[in-house]
């Protein structure tokens, strides 16, 4: 099994939709970004590249291309998901964080572990969303803009194969 971590924060902007974990929020503001800035599904996707060894989400997207303005990030997700099923790794769950004083995400954590899951391909109840403001503090605190931190445990089937073996070879003895 490998863990990885990822972290993604945006500024808000007037004029975009406010799109978190695939999930159009309500909001006075979106994020901005070169893509379509879902900062959580940013995170996941660094979090899901660091635990395969694979750099990050710029590395394969990079803000530089063209192709990735204004891109759906759940594509780009599951384009990663199918890069690391392709490398033998399956996805066992992902915690994530949102940090910031508005909007309240409690409320959208449901329908992001829907939308996040179905791209990933486990169940919701792998996925993990909570909502932390900052306290007032620093740029968040402000409202000027969102951080989210992500994990991911992911497990290699090659490893999963030799470790049966094993266990078949033990319980044989």
């Amino acid at each position: 099994m490998r863990i990885g971590h990822g972290y993604d924060s945006h500024r808000f902007a007037e004029g975009r939709k406010l799109i978190l974990g695939g999930v159009e929020i309500p909001h006075d503001r979106g994020l901005t970004g070169h893509s379509d800035a879902d900062a959580v599904a940013h995170a996941v996707t660094d979090a899901l590249l660091g635990a395969a060894g694979l750099g990050d989400i710029g590395r394969h997207f990079p803000p530089s291309d063209e192709q990735w303005k204004d891109a759906d990030s759940l594509k780009l997700l599951a384009q990663v998901v199918r890069l690391l099923e392709g490398r033998n790794y399956q996805v066992v769950n992902v915690d994530v964080t949102v940090v910031c004083e508005t909007p309240k995400i409690g409320p959208h954590a449901p329908a992001m572990q829907e939308r996040l899951a179905s791209v990933i391909g486990i169940s919701p109840g792998h996925i993990s969303i909570k909502g932390k403001t900052n306290e007032g503090m620093g740029w968040i605190g402000r409202g000027e803009g969102i951080a989210v931190f992500a994990v991911a445990l992911v497990d290699s089937l090659e490893d999963l194969d030799v470790l049966h073996a094993r266990h078949r070879r033990d319980t044989s003895l």
